[in-house]
């Protein structure tokens, strides 16, 4: 049986955020003096509650999966309620990585780095911009920063509903290799700071699965065999810069994950008597591109909010 929509499709931006700093703080002590397992026994209690309690977020997941199992057939059965709760519990198995990530206390060993892509243009000093989603665990982006010398990653997020957690990664002591920019009002002074850092060889990294806040431009494009909004703003960045543009996926694989750039396309030209057509080709890229990254891990995509439903924003 198909999960109905979410009946209420609030912004994700309006979801409050409910990260404990101190409960993560505790779990993030278990995991440092016991080990993972007695991590997870910690934290899926907490997952479970969070399930049952989110009614939001749980209806939210069931319709990703179920529409990802009619558009692709990847799971041996119609997921329900145990795959969603399966995706819960990746997920916070997901927040550890990410902390420990950032903190470089993550194992390196288990990272599968496939970087010749990104390697020769470091070589050339040829910098630009890596178009990415909220799949996998995308801060382990930073050991590729902390292994290849001259690499150089700014990731452009909006961190404003998620106060909380960024006070908690400050008391966790992040490397400094990958820089975070809040981006929620990118005026004129930042985007020349940014020309500034693809000039020098350096990256810029930005999602493409998320609206912006209110006011910001979306164009539709299906997804999983429905229409979505998808924002505009990378493209409208990367045509800003002139520069190449790739993707970057981080998916779990085996015991740890695999990092892979690919490359998207040379220049995003946006011609001024048929822009709109431009930019909903590029959405409609990047969201088949999406599409094969949660066909190979089906439970890495981390949007637990009413995809499919947020409203679209005009010109």
């Amino acid at each position: 049986m198909t999960t109905p929509a979410p009946e209420s499709a609030p912004h994700w931006a309006d979801i409050g955020e409910s990260t404990s700093a101190a409960g993560v703080l505790f779990l993030c002590w278990v995991h440092r003096w016991f080990g993972r397992w007695p991590f997870r026994l910690c934290v899926y209690p907490v997952v479970l509650c969070h399930w049952l309690t989110n009614r939001v977020a749980r209806e939210s997941s069931l319709q990703y999966l179920q529409r990802l199992q009619a558009h692709t057939g990847v799971f041996s059965a119609p997921p329900g309620r145990w795959q969603s709760l399966k995706h819960f519990a990746l997920f916070a198995d997901t927040m550890l990585d990410k902390l420990l990530g950032l903190g470089g206390r993550y194992p390196p060993e288990r990272i599968y780095l496939q970087r010749d892509l990104v390697l020769d243009k470091i070589a050339r000093r040829e910098g630009g911009l890596i178009l990415t989603a909220h799949i996998g665990c995308l801060e382990l982006c930073q050991v590729l920063a902390e292994q290849v010398p001259g690499f150089h990653i700014t990731v452009l997020v909006h961190t404003a509903h998620a106060q909380r957690f960024n006070r908690l990664m400050q008391r966790l002591d992040p490397l400094a290799s990958v820089e975070l920019l809040q981006v929620t009002d990118m005026g004129p002074a930042t985007a020349v700071e940014l020309q500034r850092r693809v000039e020098a060889g350096g990256f810029v990294a930005i999602v493409g699965d998320r609206v912006p806040l209110r006011g910001g431009r979306t164009v539709p494009a299906s997804f999983l065999g429905h229409t979505a909004q998808f924002p505009i703003g990378a493209y409208v960045l990367a045509a800003a810069l002139a520069c190449p543009v790739y993707t970057m996926a981080c998916l779990h694989h085996g015991a740890g994950y695999r990092v892979r750039f690919e490359h998207f396309t040379d220049r995003i030209v946006l011609p001024r008597g048929s822009r709109d057509a431009a930019l909903t080709a590029q959405a409609e890229d990047f969201a088949r591109w999406l599409e094969v990254q949660v066909t190979q891990a089906p439970l890495d995509w981390f949007n637990f909010f009413p995809f499919w439903d947020q409203a679209s924003h005009g010109k």
